[in-house]
């Protein structure tokens, strides 16, 4: 789907949209400890963005008819889960490395974002070295982001910041266009050169999603059909922002 630039009214909803979004992640992150179950995790994620008016994006979805439809309202992913994870009855450990990934439609506009956290506990050494780095990489590639600016700029700082730290950069998931639908054009991948790919233009909305792991790249999908785990069972984070490219830089409307 190609990615429109929004109309005034457009952009308004949008922010709508992802102020609900950030508000149930901030209401789940707080909530979050070990014993809770990722299904209570996931049922508790439906009531409350009810509750602000907004409405599921990801239930229902599939990305071609060989995919089964994702079955719930966010996804849960858990330690070598790296995303896309299908809150069930796992039971959430102290010390696990939980993902919250999540997406509203609020009157027809969608945003996407993401946030990873370690459940009861201090993150260990590694642990924090995978939060920090990945999430300092979506601020860096959010700091790309401005009318006229190349997708290329913001995956090779991306790119740049994971490599630092010298961390698996998984090559075959991305951000991606938002707005009128859970994907738009253009791709955003985590890697990638400067000057690139293609331009950016004021009232586009994109999402940006750095996905690192603390081993290799490589990934498979489980038998659930959606889980994407890190094949060397190394731990994987994300976080995601949606934001609304502007004449100068953007406005972070998961925030």
């Amino acid at each position: 789907m190609m990615n429109k630039v929004k109309t005034p009214a457009e952009a308004e909803r949008l922010r709508t949209s992802g102020g609900i979004l950030a508000e149930v992640l901030r209401r789940l992150v707080a909530v979050l400890e070990p014993g809770q179950t990722t299904g209570f995790l996931g049922d508790l994620a439906t009531k409350e963005m009810a509750a602000l008016g907004g409405k599921p994006t990801f239930v229902g979805y599939s990305p071609d008819p060989s995919v089964p439809p994702y079955p719930a309202t966010i996804c849960i992913s858990v330690n070598d889960e790296v995303v896309h994870g299908i809150p069930g009855k796992r039971v959430i450990e102290k010390g696990d490395l939980v993902g919250l990934d999540f997406g509203v439609n609020f009157e027809g506009m969608f945003t996407d974002g993401a946030v990873t956290v370690v459940a009861g506990a201090e993150p260990t050494a590694e642990q924090a070295r995978l939060l920090k780095a990945t999430r300092e990489a979506l601020e860096l590639g959010v700091a790309e982001v401005r009318d006229g600016a190349r997708v290329g700029d913001i995956s090779h700082a991306i790119e740049q910041r994971l490599r630092r730290d010298k961390l698996g950069i998984i090559e075959e998931l991305s951000g991606h266009g938002v707005g009128h639908g859970i994907h738009e054009d253009p791709i955003i991948l985590n890697y990638g050169r400067a000057g690139t790919g293609a331009r950016l233009k004021t009232g586009m909305s994109i999402a940006i999603e750095p996905m690192a792991t603390l081993g290799g790249r490589h990934i498979y999908v489980d038998q659930d059909g959606w889980t994407i785990r890190t094949s060397d069972g190394s731990l994987g984070a994300q976080f995601e922002h949606t934001v609304l490219v502007t004449d100068s830089g953007c406005e972070t409307l998961t925030v």
